[in-house]
């Protein structure tokens, strides 16, 4: 990804992605990456976290600008990636929208080698805006 927005973090989603990082059984080219994003974001606590902005288990809606082709995604831990929707934080796209508010355009390289610009519509889904903190 050559285009990298500020990404803002819940502190609590820091704790529980370096918790997951350090129960990984390997610690590859991924896990990596997510270090990478989650050293460059800015933190705040979960209960001052702006509603438009892309949490753990948060759904988002965002569309490609070429196409203009919608999608909609749920970020999610690794053992809920690829389920019904769910995007895994490890996957590349995931790691892109974390952090990610309305409005804000990413760069993703698709598994065939397309490069594609994403920008997020909205936020359809964030627990902290709905006071569920313990996803």
């Amino acid at each position: 990804m050559s285009n990298k927005p500020a990404i803002t973090v819940t502190r609590l989603d820091m704790q529980r992605l370096e918790q997951m990082l350090d129960n990984l059984a390997d610690y590859d080219a991924a896990a990596e990456a997510l270090e990478a994003e989650l050293a460059r974001a800015n933190f705040v606590g979960h209960t001052e976290i702006a509603n438009n902005i892309v949490t753990m288990n948060s759904k988002a809606h965002f569309y490609e600008d070429c196409s203009a082709k919608d999608y909609q995604l749920t970020l999610a831990y690794p053992e809920q990636g690829g389920k019904d929707g769910h995007v895994s934080i490890l996957a590349p796209i995931g790691m892109a929208l974390l952090g990610l508010s309305v409005g804000q355009s990413i760069d993703w390289q698709t598994p065939k080698g397309k490069t594609l610009k994403l920008t997020l519509k909205h936020v359809e889904y964030q627990p902290e805006a709905h006071g569920e903190f313990t996803l």
